[in-house]
Order: structure tokens, then C-alpha cells, then sequence
């Protein structure tokens, strides 16, 4: 097949089935509601020839300054053909100038590189089943008049304007809150992903906060499979391997075009997935 014989379409709903048929093939965890959520968020591309998917991209933008690209993949009988570079150049596109992030694999990173990415950290996955474990103290359910703190600790933090992914979490999933004289000082997210539920993001300002957020959200969940994916400077890697989720991976954190940031004693302790920053 020829390269100029693959057509980049705007993805809709209608190339779902399509793309979990890749992400599947690439062994990736997806449900096919986890490709909705992305496409909810994000504006995407699809590479399609008579009718079958072959690739996908998506760019989810941030306000108008950063913008995450996710979802990356192309069929694995038809690497090779540019289709990859074809695909990014797309998402690339629709951010617009803005400052772009994404998480590579070891495979994809020297197209990333090719294209002005750099590496900034690594990410660390751990998933599995955790053992008993109690509620963090000082944690509760958020509630909707908790959105507009959620937001504002979530953009010191990491630096983008997520309300749209936010307000997802809260529609979809769960956020939780540590709350002290009335006011919020980190929150966490849980929901429905791959084979169980994943946690993230989560933002607090240092690890024990993050621990209790965690904690919260873990709890009750005995025998629910779980995945949270964090930053490796985090150092939580070994509180988590203690709780029982084992370290599978990760990747590479990458961005291009950096825009400067303000310091911030909040960080992320839990990204919202490898899929959405």
C-alpha cells in the first residue's frame, strides 16, 4: 500500500471500534469508553484507508497555552509508511502554537525527537489489587461548589486549564478533597479505566497529602484491579509497591515549545492517565 493511498479524516465516533481494534492489537488497556472520553475532550485525526483505521492522534487543548497529545498509534503491519509523522503533524496542527506535552514509548521517541520534543521526566506505572487500607483522615467527596478551588489548585499546578477534563472526572468518576478551615489544599480523581479504575490526577502539596488522597480513593476497593501512573521524582513508587500495586512500566514525559511556568508549592502527584496528561 502506498502512503498517498491513506486518507487523514477527522475522527468521530464512527472510527471508535476501529481504533480499540488498534489499541488492542498494541495490547493497550483501552475500553472503548476510555476512546469516547478521549475523543470527548480532544480534537482527533484518523488515518483510514476503504474504510479501515490504521491510525489515530488526538490533540487535547488546554485553554490557550498548552495542549496534550495522546493516542497516538498506527497499525503494526503498516509502520514504516510516514504514517506516524503524518498523524502528528495533525495534532501538531491543531494546538496552534501552544506548548505540547505527551508521554512516549521508547519506540515512538525518536520521531518525537525528530519533531522538537525533549524529555523532562519518566513516568512510572503500578497497577494490581491492593490490600485492606484505610480511608486517608481529613479526605471527603468533593462537591460541586469545590469545582472552582479544584481548578485553581489544578492549574498551579500543572500549568494548563483543565475544567473540561475535570468537570469529566466529576461527571463520570469521583473527586475527592482534603479540606482544612474551609479550605481545599489538594484533590484527587478516580475512575472507570482498562480492567478496573485508575487514580489521577491527584494534587497536593507534598507526598503525605498525596498518600492520604490516595488512600481515600483506594479504600473499599479490595480486590478492584487499580492504576495510577506518577512522575517518578514523586518518590511513591515504593509506597505503592507496598500497597500491593506492582511497578509495570511507564514512559517519558516530553514537551516542545515549553512556555515558562510560576513557582507553586502544589505539584501532581497522579497524572490523569498516559492517555490525558
Amino acid at each position: 500500500m502506498l502512503a498517498n493511498q491513506i486518507d487523514l479524516v477527522e475522527f468521530t465516533p464512527d472510527h471508535l471500534e476501529g481504533a480499540l481494534a488498534l489499541s488492542q492489537q498494541a495490547q493497550w488497556p483501552h475500553r472503548i469508553e476510555d476512546w469516547a472520553m478521549g475523543l470527548a475532550l480532544s480534537k482527533g485525526v484518523a488515518a483510514v484507508h476503504q474504510g479501515r483505521v490504521l491510525g489515530t492522534a488526538m490533540a487535547t487543548l488546554y485553554g490557550d497555552d498548552v495542549a496534550t497529545i495522546n493516542m497516538v498509534i498506527v497499525d503494526e503491519t503498516m509502520r514504516g509508511l510516514g504514517i506516524g509523522k503524518r498523524l502528528m503533524d495533525f495534532a501538531l496542527n491543531a494546538a496552534s502554537g501552544r506548548e505540547c506535552r505527551l508521554v512516549a514509548t521508547q519506540d515512538g521517541l525518536p520521531l518525537y525527537e525528530k519533531l522538537g520534543f525533549r524529555e523532562t521526566h519518566r513516568i512510572v506505572q503500578h497497577q494490581g489489587q491492593v490490600s485492606s487500607i484505610q480511608p486517608g483522615e481529613g479526605v471527603e467527596w468533593a462537591g460541586t461548589q469545590d469545582m472552582t478551588e479544584c481548578l485553581s489548585l489544578d492549574r498551579a499546578a500543572c500549568g494548563m486549564d483543565r475544567r473540561n477534563l475535570l468537570g469529566y472526572l466529576a461527571e463520570h468518576g469521583r473527586l475527592a478533597v482534603i479540606r482544612r478551615d474551609g479550605r481545599i489544599f489538594g484533590f484527587g480523581a478516580i475512575r472507570h479505566f482498562g480492567r478496573g479504575e485508575v487514580a489521577g490526577p491527584v494534587v497536593a502539596e507534598n507526598a503525605d497529602d498525596a498518600k492520604m488522597l490516595l488512600s481515600f480513593l483506594f479504600a473499599g476497593k479490595d480486590g478492584r484491579f487499580l492504576r495510577v501512573d506518577t512522575s517518578e521524582q514523586t518518590g511513591l513508587a515504593p509506597w505503592l509497591t507496598g500497597l500491593g500495586l506492582s511497578h509495570v512500566g511507564g514512559g517519558i514525559a516530553m514537551v516542545r515549545d515549553a512556555k515558562p511556568r510560576e513557582n507553586t508549592k502544589f505539584q501532581t502527584f497522579a497524572l490523569a492517565s498516559q492517555a490525558l496528561g
